[in-house]
């Protein structure tokens, strides 16, 4: 095996190559094996609408830990990707390419022509976001790879469509739906975003019929106004008793309004009257439905005003509101106007103010399929980390309203309901009908709106597959294991899916549920266009490898929570890989091949040396560790602790105490090193693949003991043998000694060149740790040489000392210093203090400077001063004890 690695690290010359290796040999391909258990990670489908963003690489990292991880268990695993045709996203994008490029409207082209225009899209731009996720390193199936309009997915879409009809959960009805005028389209609950915008309530007189007495209401829509069928008080308010089934007068228009009470109208708030506009608030909808109102629709689909407007007919729906609002001043109806800063709904697309709108559209009855997807929380079936999102799931199922999935778009699943052109007669069928069940006729037209994104979504666990199809990979993969995505949405799709398996599959789609946060910038803001502060991945990447972000994202990540991005960050984590790729060198250049052929744990376990025992038993201890915390997807704790113990215990500790062995004359001494150094690497980078999946694999390739690639190699399992309680703590005791005693030559300035000798007196119990690493000292304290005394008999009282648990450390200061060149340094050291002070001084004495400058400069000035007279009084004493010791 070629052992010698690179002499620099750079993730250019292998990373794209170690991809190329690991595809062509089936690592990530996966197929139902009885003799493995099955772990799956569907992953969540990215849209098909632009590139890879900072927090795809978050999402997507997380998986491949979990599935390289998996992997190396010895799981059968599946990551099975796909991407999502995300309807609206994707149409509007569509629409400004066709407009763009051939300066047409999509009905202009004519839906045929369209959808040609659209698949060419999703050809060009799924391609593309499959080689980014290559670049970062997925390991997913990519011959599995599938699409929300493919096929298979577009017929499971059609089975749980009649599935759901037929079971009396689907119907068409005139309701209020939220309405986006630049979409043009339906948008779910889901889909609606709530801003806090300035706005105001416009207090108007309804005056009751034949009387001069009116009713104040209160409105932040006055436009709405136009559409009035009733005015609604509760029926518990005594103010207005005597008026309920009254009649009062629509300004401006003159229709006759019902008074009507219902329980819905809060009397504490406003002055208790509220006028209904049933077709353009849900809540008014309702109570409009329990007292018959009626039901007028005043906007158009672009939200412009209608022809029931009169002549405000034609205007924009804000034009209109300025318009009645004058209209009200002029006639005296307007009573006050007071602002209002209040949570306004707003498409999560484009962000354009959301209109509630009565419209007849497909919904599905969500009550009774609610109820099945509570219940598999509640019996911890299904478990999110961190729990605290219990409450965002169960907060939405248990409040949850039917679900408009009808969409007025051509992009997406074609609703498979057809309508005779004779007799109006809907048929939901898997093809178009050949006669009509009703009036025999031929003549059939499909429904022309597509349905909601999140209706093809919410089958990913199960239609990707096979499901409605009995297949040996739904009933070996299903249900899958965990699910990675983001808290926003939670209720877009988490729940939509539970639902959707449980009412098809009877069976929770997936056991877990990691939630991450957002990726935001250094400063804590959203990443966004309108900011400029995004990030692009693929860039840092390029600059710094695809370990080196992943290792950025891990680190700076706990479960549910936001993350900062930090560039530093970045540059540490190609610092510490940089770090991992020197060590390695240093353990393959110092390899002998000849000397170390065959030999094994036994050949070396009785020339093992406290160090060797102490790093061999810190490797298991950490590979239980970090198992443990993968096992509680605490990814970024698990790769902490595999990182500190690298960085700090193997190269800071171990490989500084094994250079004499590997530099010396003694083989034996040389094997136990060599076979040290070489196992407790492998073990490093087998817990370090899953997150830096690149660098590992190379190195690996290089490690003299390592068979095959990395990437399906064994996870490394806690040895009870290998769990070296005692050696550990022995180790502990010498390090705290050569801790401190580096820390009293720091503070001293002693150069490490300088050798001293150390005299050592343990307690009892601490004398064998002290005899087995006293050598250590030579190494990594400066040591000249190393004495072990059982009293402090003849030690020179002027000695520098150091204490720790058992052992008193002490270092002759003759040893410690030249006293020559230390009396030299200080003299130094007091003339540039001197200098110092006499320039604080002078400054402080000048009454020009303390007249001009801020108060903040001459405090910092007069803290320097202090300092410098500190550091006068140090150097002094210092000088003076010298002195005397010379004299």
């Amino acid at each position: 095996m070629e052992t010698n690695l690179n002499k620099t690290y750079d993730p250019k010359e292998f990373e794209s190559r170690l991809y190329d290796e690991w595809m062509e040999k089936g690592y990530f391909a996966s197929k139902p094996n009885k003799d493995k258990k099955p772990f799956t990670i569907m992953m969540p489908p990215p849209n098909i609408t632009g590139q890879l963003h900072m927090g795809h690489a978050l999402d997507h990292t997380l998986q491949d830990v979990l599935i390289r991880w998996k992997r190396m268990q010895g799981c059968e695993t599946l990551w099975l990707p796909g991407t999502d045709h995300a309807s609206i996203a994707t149409e509007v994008k569509v629409v400004e390419r066709i407009k763009k490029e051939e300066g047409k409207t999509k009905y202009e082209l004519g839906r045929d022509e369209f959808m040609k225009r659209a698949w060419a899209w999703k050809e060009e731009f799924g391609g593309k976001i499959e080689n980014q996720l290559k670049k970062l390193g997925d390991s997913c199936d990519w011959d599995r790879q599938r699409f929300t309009m493919d096929q298979g997915c577009n017929d499971a879409v059609k089975e749980f469509f009649i599935k759901l009809y037929e079971e009396g959960h689907i119907y068409r009805g005139h309701r209020i739906i939220n309405w986006c005028p630049n979409c043009k389209t339906t948008l779910s609950d889901a889909e609606v975003e709530h801003e806090d915008q300035p706005g105001n309530f416009y207090h108007v007189k309804y005056f009751l019929k034949d009387s001069d007495q009116f009713l104040e209401v209160a409105t932040t829509r006055p436009e709405t106004m136009l559409g009035d069928s009733g005015i609604a008080v509760n029926p518990n308010d005594e103010r207005y008793a005597d008026i309920v089934g009254k009649t009062a007068i629509l300004p401006l228009v003159g229709r006759e309004l019902p008074i009507v009470a219902d329980e819905y109208v809060d009397m504490e708030f406003g002055t208790g009257v509220v006028k209904m506009t049933p077709a353009h608030d849900p809540n008014d909808f309702e109570v409009g439905l329990r007292h018959n109102l009626e039901e007028i629709n005043v906007m158009n689909e672009d939200g412009t005003m209608n022809d029931k407007c009169g002549k405000y007919a034609g205007m924009d729906r804000y034009e209109c509101r300025k318009a009645i609002i004058d209209d009200l001043k002029e006639e005296g109806f307007l009573i006050k106007i007071k602002e209002h800063d209040h949570a306004v709904g707003t498409c999560y697309r484009c962000h354009t103010t959301i209109e509630p709108r009565l419209s007849e559209q497909w919904f599905v009855k969500m009550d009774k399929l609610a109820e099945p997807a509570i219940k598999i929380l509640n019996d911890k079936e299904l478990q999110f980390v961190p729990d605290k999102f219990d409450k965002t799931y169960l907060q939405w199922l248990e409040n949850i309203r039917d679900w408009c999935i009808s969409r007025q778009l051509w992009w997406g699943h074609q609703i498979p309901a057809y309508y005779c052109q004779e007799c109006g007669e809907v048929v939901v069928a898997r093809e178009m009908p050949e006669k009509c069940p009703k009036c025999g006729c031929t003549h059939f037209k499909q429904d022309e709106d597509v349905l909601d994104t999140w209706f093809s979504s919410a089958l990913w666990p199960f239609s990707t597959l096979g499901w409605p199809n009995n297949t040996e990979e739904l009933n070996y993969y299903y249900p899958t294991n965990v699910l990675v995505t983001g808290y926003d949405i939670i209720f877009f799709w988490v729940v939509r899916m539970a639902f959707a398996a449980m009412f098809c599959m009877n069976e929770k789609p997936f056991s877990h549920v990691l939630i991450h946060g957002l990726v935001r910038d250094s400063q804590g803001r959203k990443m966004s266009k309108s900011l400029g502060n995004g990030i692009d991945p693929l860039e840092i990447i390029d600059q710094f490898g695809a370990d080196a972000l992943r290792f950025t994202l891990i680190t700076g990540n706990s479960p549910g929570n936001d993350m900062r991005f930090y560039m530093e960050r970045v540059e540490f984590a190609r610092n510490f890989a940089n770090k991992l790729w020197n060590a390695s060198r240093f353990v393959f250049m110092n390899w002998d091949e000849e000397m170390m052929n065959g030999v094994t744990r036994s050949d070396v376990e009785a020339n093992l040396t406290l160090a060797d025992k102490w790093i061999i038993s810190r490797a298991n201890n950490i590979v239980k560790d970090v198992t443990h915390n993968m096992d509680k997807f605490e990814l970024g704790m698990a790769l902490q602790k595999a990182y500190d113990f690298t960085w700090s215990e193997y190269c800071d500790w171990y490989i500084e105490m094994v250079k004499p062995r590997l530099y010396g004359d003694d083989v034996e001494a040389k094997k136990a090193a060599l076979y040290t150094l070489t196992y407790v690497l492998e073990t490093i980078l087998k817990l370090l693949h899953p997150f830096i999946p690149f660098i590992t694999e190379e190195i690996f390739d290089h490690l003299p003991t390592a068979n095959g690639m990395i990437i399906v190699s064994e996870w490394p399992e806690f040895k009870e043998e290998d769990n070296m309680a005692k050696e550990e703590a022995m180790m502990d005791v010498m390090m705290d000694g050569i801790r401190n005693v580096r820390n009293v030559r720091s503070e001293m300035n002693v150069p490490p060149s300088k050798k001293a000798k150390v005299i050592m007196v343990p307690s009892e119990d601490k004398l064998e740790a002290v005899e087995a690493g006293k050598d250590y000292f030579k190494t990594l304290a400066s040591a000249s040489e190393v004495e072990v005394r059982a009293d402090e008999a003849g030690i020179p009282e002027d000695a520098v000392s150091v204490v720790i648990d058992g052992v008193k450390i002490f270092i002759p200061l003759d040893e410690l210093v030249d006293f020559e060149k230390e009396l030299e340094r200080l003299n130094k050291e007091k003339a540039k203090l001197e200098g110092e002070i006499k320039r604080v001084n002078g400054k402080l004495s000048n009454h020009g400077f303390l007249a001009k400058a801020p108060q903040k400069l001459v405090d910092e000035e007069k803290a320097k001063k202090e300092k410098f007279e500190e550091m006068m009084k140090s150097v002094e004493e210092r000088l003076a004890s010298i002195q005397a010791k010379l004299s």
